[in-house]
């Protein structure tokens, strides 16, 4: 199985950038979709965006469409999550979450957070105003 860590939270001002890494150990990303979730204080868990597998497809939440990027090297075994034009709503905890890949399928999103079977500790981000 897969272990992952998560890396790249802080405090930042409102429309200030981040970049918070995934770290895979134990299998290669290749085996996964992978997916960034976060949770604020109360909320419960939202999906953020998505990559599949071969880094060739990505799917956002309509909250961080067109500011947020996800990308992926498979061959560090990591994922990233670009945050740009941050705004105090995007703070939360932020999550890496992975769901193994079935390969003959087009699926490779889910915003279902029970979908994934393996998740990150999380990292802190805080956006303020």
């Amino acid at each position: 199985q897969v272990q992952l860590v998560e890396s790249g939270g802080g405090l930042v001002q409102a429309g200030g950038s981040l970049r918070l890494s995934c770290a895979a150990s134990g299998r290669t990303l290749t085996s996964y979709n992978m997916g960034w979730f976060r949770q604020a204080p109360g909320k419960e868990r939202e999906f953020v965006g998505a990559s599949k597998w071969s880094g060739g497809s990505t799917y956002y939440a309509d909250s961080v469409k067109g500011r947020f990027t996800i990308s992926r090297d498979n061959a560090k075994n990591t994922v990233t999550l670009q945050m740009n034009s941050l705004k105090p709503d995007d703070t939360a905890v932020y999550y890496c979450a992975a769901v193994t890949a079935r390969y003959n399928s087009g699926d490779y999103y889910y915003t279902d957070p029970v979908k994934y079977n393996y998740w990150g500790q999380g990292t802190q981000v805080t956006v303020s105003s």
